[in-house]
């Protein structure tokens, strides 16, 4: 069974070798019924470094890495523009 491979921007890349990676997904409200973003922010693993601030990249669940970290990333799909 193939991993499910989730794609999302990075925010952050301040740690050494992790980088945060987040999601944005549409919700309705239940009462309402409007639209609302939704936001997850996923601490992902970069063994080389290589995804900056702005960068589209592919992540995969893996074993638990640390307390927080739980995802790699695969690829980077789109470099920031400057």
């Amino acid at each position: 069974m193939a991993k499910a491979e989730i794609t999302g921007k990075v925010v952050s890349d301040k740690m050494q070798k992790t980088v945060v990676v987040t999601t944005i997904r549409q919700v309705r409200d239940e009462r309402y019924g409007k639209q609302l973003k939704r936001t997850t922010r996923y601490m992902a693993h970069d063994e080389k470094g290589e995804a900056k601030v702005g960068d589209l990249v592919a992540i995969v669940a893996a074993r638990p890495l640390s307390r927080s970290k739980r995802w790699v990333v695969t690829r980077i799909v789109e470099r920031a523009r400057l």
